[in-house]
């Protein structure tokens, strides 16, 4: 009871929290044209939450393991209000990127939330539990349609101030419903936590998680700006359609884990790696024409869904004992991977004219994960298993 408790308030705060994450992407174009923005501003807007949320989900992965996911994950929601009301007041762009850029804050709740999740549920069955806590990346999903709907009835002021009590109201829902389990006797040190950055298998679970999660978040904030730019849609519109890639991607998340439980990881990813790269093909030939684009993001959404619930079913494997760090590492990765490619983009558009050559890289990137997979997975089974012995050896030394 307690666990089912603690994974399903864990999912609904990591849903609220990413509803803030994303608050600034549905409404990049109305800020556009209200701040005077250049298509590179418009873009490092849009990138900027990220990278907070990607370099922080180091730290507080592993503060989670220290200190506990329920005081963590709630600290965590509180200090969101600060900018969203700073962002009432803002002014200039700058006074937007800082709020942009603390809100970022939000997206490291990813590691608060499955590191708490993974202490309740045995390494067999964390496929799929950790693909369910992955639902909260619907909130991208969620601020993608209500943003743009909200701030045509009532105003900006008003989606942040309602953002604010939503997240208040979140945090005490979670505070008075979630336990800790016991802490362990003896707290590992940050320096034993960071001790997993010494294992290939860290690093290419990250570069994994960069292609899937990135992929995944990168579409989620810039998809609403290729419909704008590409086929005129309006800013509603382009929220709705952008949610349906989302919730695709989200929901899918929980079969990727189920999957990799069953079929093995490494199997699932080399599937996922070549269907991601056959949708960016896809999408390069298809900037014109609406329908083959929206057919390519659907198809890129259900392999970056399936890639994610497959990559984390691994890091238990890596983890031992250490879940806070290794998850805290390759989810920095994934939103590490959100947030140059928008950036990227923009550059892309700006120089060229069109969007063209950024699938071609995503096409390539996809590749090169399928290369790194199939080698790692040929190495004989003694070497892929020194990692745990040798892990726990280090951790506990």
């Amino acid at each position: 009871m307690r666990s089912a408790m603690a994974l399903s308030l864990s999912t609904v705060a990591m849903t609220a929290s990413f509803m803030i994450w994303n608050v600034f992407s549905p409404i990049a174009g109305p800020l556009q044209e209200l701040f005077q923005l250049s298509t590179i501003q418009k873009s490092v807007l849009i990138a900027t939450p990220v990278l907070l949320g990607s370099v922080m989900r180091i730290p507080m992965g592993i503060y989670t393991d220290r200190f506990g996911g329920r005081k963590v994950f709630a600290l965590t929601m509180l200090f969101l209000v600060l900018p969203m009301l700073l962002a009432v007041r803002a002014d200039s762009f700058g006074m937007l990127l800082l709020c942009a850029f603390l809100t970022g804050m939000a997206g490291s709740t990813f590691s608060i939330s499955l590191t708490y999740i993974s202490k309740w549920y045995p390494p067999e069955k964390q496929g799929f539990i950790l693909g369910l806590a992955g639902l909260g990346n619907l909130g991208v999903a969620a601020s993608s349609y209500l943003v743009p709907v909200v701030l045509g009835e009532y105003g900006l002021s008003t989606v942040f101030y309602a953002y604010s009590i939503m997240i208040v109201a979140m945090a005490a829902v979670f505070w008075l419903g979630t336990t800790d389990l016991p802490k362990p006797a003896q707290a590992k040190t940050f320096k034993q936590s960071l001790s997993v950055v010494k294992y290939k298998s860290t690093w290419y679970l990250s570069v994994f998680y960069f292609l899937t999660f990135g992929g995944f978040v990168t579409f989620s904030v810039y998809l609403p700006t290729f419909l704008k730019e590409l086929f005129g849609l309006a800013a509603a519109d382009a929220g709705l359609k952008s949610a349906g890639f989302v919730v695709m991607a989200t929901l899918i998340r929980p079969l990727g884990g189920y999957m990799a439980d069953r079929f093995g990881s490494r199997r699932v990813l080399m599937v996922v790696f070549g269907g991601i790269a056959l949708s960016a093909i896809l999408i390069a030939c298809s900037l014109n024409d609406l329908i083959l684009f929206s057919a390519g993001c659907l198809f890129a959404s259900v392999w970056l869904g399936i890639g994610n619930g497959a990559v984390f079913k691994m890091v238990p494997e890596v983890a031992i004992g250490n879940t806070g760090a290794v998850t805290g590492f390759v989810g920095a990765a994934g939103g590490i991977g959100g947030f140059f490619p928008p950036i990227v983009l923009g550059f892309i558009k700006d120089m060229t004219g069109s969007y063209t050559a950024g699938f071609i890289l995503l096409m390539l990137f996809a590749l090169a994960c399928l290369w790194i997979n199939r080698s790692a997975g040929r190495k004989k089974p003694s070497e892929q298993e020194t990692l745990r012995p040798a892990l726990i050896e280090k951790i506990t030394g």
